[in-house]
């Protein structure tokens, strides 16, 4: 089973829905976590908005609580995905070279926007396209 983690900025929205997405798509080859770059929302519920996103495409989100990255989840992880740009530079910089090969963005080539500080339809629109973004990492044979 690969092991996979899924990282944001605070791990309040795009990562904890990634992880739970990721999981329901491919529950026989993956077991997935999800973690955040700082700790603000550390043992926090995810934001609301992302919980009523979620909903909308029935999943729950509502027993995730918010984890701040640690050296033991990036050793645990077979992959590790970063939500943005910025979220992988800076996890290039904590894990070095020797792990550059685990670390990639969650889709492919471009940037999940992040939807704080934004309304439901940032949110919504947030979570359908980390939806779609499964299928890069779960093999639908």
């Amino acid at each position: 089973m690969r092991k996979v983690l899924t990282i944001c900025l605070g791990n309040h929205c795009r990562s904890p829905f990634a992880a739970l997405a990721l999981a329901r798509r491919g529950a026989a080859e993956l077991e997935v976590r999800s973690a955040g770059l700082i700790g603000k929302w550390a043992g926090e519920p995810a934001n609301e908005s992302m919980i009523t996103a979620a909903r909308r495409l029935g999943l729950d989100l509502t027993a995730h609580r918010g984890r701040q990255i640690t050296l033991e989840m990036l050793s645990w992880a077979d992959g590790v995905l970063a939500m943005d740009t910025a979220v992988l530079e800076t996890l290039r910089a904590i894990c070095g070279a020797a792990n550059e090969r685990k670390l990639g963005l969650y889709l492919g080539d471009g940037d999940v926007p992040d939807p704080m500080g934004q309304g439901q339809e940032a949110f919504n629109a947030c979570a359908v396209l980390i939806e779609a973004g499964t299928a890069l990492h779960v093999d639908q044979q």
